[in-house]
């Protein structure tokens, strides 16, 4: 083998190597100390002390201890001066399948929905299905979004062919590339018109089928009853989520089913929120009398379909106005984009949601929906120090995260979208001098 040939095999080693651990491993950097003080910062608590001007914050072990103005540095300790820029606690992504997803188009590496009956076309019913379970923290996708201030996430269980209405459980994980999950499960449901196909095309049908769950729990209905749908196991998890018990998100849209639903939480005393909600607004003042979250895609301005006719970009603004706590979730490719949750509350914002119900809807709201509020979501002492450091307004989709903290550790902020255009970028080293083609790292030519 030459040389120019040994030099593109090694170049080639690299680029395997070279980017699966960059990309995918080794998420945070060490630190030389301990103790962080981030001083003259514009913080933005997200909490009871608010956005506070020329502010410090203390963190040791990987938690906030102290927040206000003039903050002594512990000795040893770094000290990071915000230049009042805006600082943050790490952003709610919305409803992902981040870890879960790989590549979209590529069966073997999405692993969301459960489709045990899909060549039976029988419907079976499984809330013990937990997509938590096959969370990849060396997922691509955990860096790419983590770089953009975007902190955590939840994994939703999706329905499909051969599942039913009742997708499974998710759960809070937060992308510093720790395995588990934080917090409660969350209970996927998915009802309306979008959802039809897997309750025999019938809407109402899917009141029955659900009311049907709650006997089987309830022991109405005989576990070995030929008509019954549950596993033990179905039958034990769904028991967590009555009696004012796990969250249950319900994936819902049009105003007539939201009453409905409404009515029926409190008849089984179910914790429920709602994800999109395109007619939420609607039915706003019971929303809010049930206490119940709407998590909303800002931009659905258009009827996609029959179920979302009252589509307005004003939904979140007007949910808010009427005492309801409205946190954000993208429709679509909400995965590989996570990023572009802040533009959906930027927008909100722009359509009339007051910008600290925006802030609110990307930390404290999601956080406290789900279960994690004391943990993450705000910048408190006490909790968990995952921080943002901004370039300017978070909300604005021209402004960038300059710095991330994860357990109080600066992450490094790179990605293999970073590498890619580092590569492509670089100046390019003729052939004849040793070069090799731009999809290969840099390699020294004189060895």
């Amino acid at each position: 083998m030459n040389g120019f040939a040994m030099k593109v095999l090694a170049a080639a080693t690299l680029a395997l190597v070279g980017f699966g651990a960059s990309a995918q491993g080794m998420p945070l950097s060490s630190a030389p100390s301990n103790s962080v003080l981030i001083r003259n910062a514009t913080v933005h608590t997200a909490g009871a002390q608010g956005s506070l001007q020329n502010a410090d914050v203390l963190i040791s072990d990987g938690v906030v201890r102290q927040v206000g103005s003039g903050l002594v540095a512990p000795a040893g300790a770094q000290v990071v001066d915000a230049q009042n820029r805006p600082l943050t606690p790490t952003l709610f992504g919305g409803i992902t399948e981040i870890g879960l997803e790989e590549v979209s188009g590529e069966r073997s590496t999405v692993d969301v929905t459960l489709g045990l009956g899909a060549e039976t076309k029988q419907m079976t019913v499984r809330p013990e299905f937990d997509v938590t379970l096959a969370y990849n923290p060396a997922s691509t996708l955990v860096p790419v979004t983590r770089i953009e201030g975007i902190g955590w996430t939840v994994l939703g269980a999706g329905t499909g062919s051969g599942g039913s209405i009742i997708g499974g459980q998710g759960g809070v994980v937060r992308l510093d590339g720790s395995l588990d999950p934080v917090g409660e499960r969350v209970l996927f449901v998915d009802l309306g018109g979008r959802a039809a196909g897997l309750s025999g095309n019938s809407r109402a049908a899917q009141w029955m089928i659900l009311d049907q769950l709650i006997d089987e729990v309830r022991g109405r209905i005989g576990a070995d009853a030929n008509a019954a749908l549950l596993t033990p196991a179905g039958r034990r998890t769904l028991a967590t989520y009555l009696d004012d018990g796990g969250r249950v998100m319900v994936g819902v849209h049009r105003a007539s089913d939201i009453r409905q639903l409404l009515r029926w939480a409190e008849r089984h005393d179910v914790r429920i929120a709602i994800a999109g909600g395109a007619e939420a607004w609607k039915v706003a003042s019971e929303l809010a009398a049930a206490d119940v979250p709407v998590f909303v895609d800002p931009l659905g301005n258009l009827p996609g379909d029959f179920d979302q006719i009252g589509a307005t970009m004003e939904n979140a603004a007007r949910l808010d106005a009427a005492g309801v706590e409205v946190s954000f979730s993208q429709s679509g490719d909400a995965s590989h984009n996570a990023r572009k949750v802040r533009q959906l509350a930027g927008n909100a914002v722009a359509a009339g949601l007051p910008w600290a119900a925006g802030l609110a809807g990307l930390t404290t709201v999601p956080a406290e929906a789900l279960g994690v509020g004391d943990r993450i979501g705000r910048i408190a002492p006490g909790l968990r120090a995952d921080l943002v450091l901004w370039s300017g307004d978070p909300l604005e989709v021209n402004s960038v995260a300059t710095q991330v903290w994860m357990n109080g550790q600066p992450i490094q902020m790179r990605s293999r979208q970073t590498e890619l255009r580092d590569r492509y970028l670089r100046p390019r080293v003729p052939a004849e001098n040793g070069g090799l083609p731009l999809a290969y790292p840099a390699v020294d030519a004189r060895k």
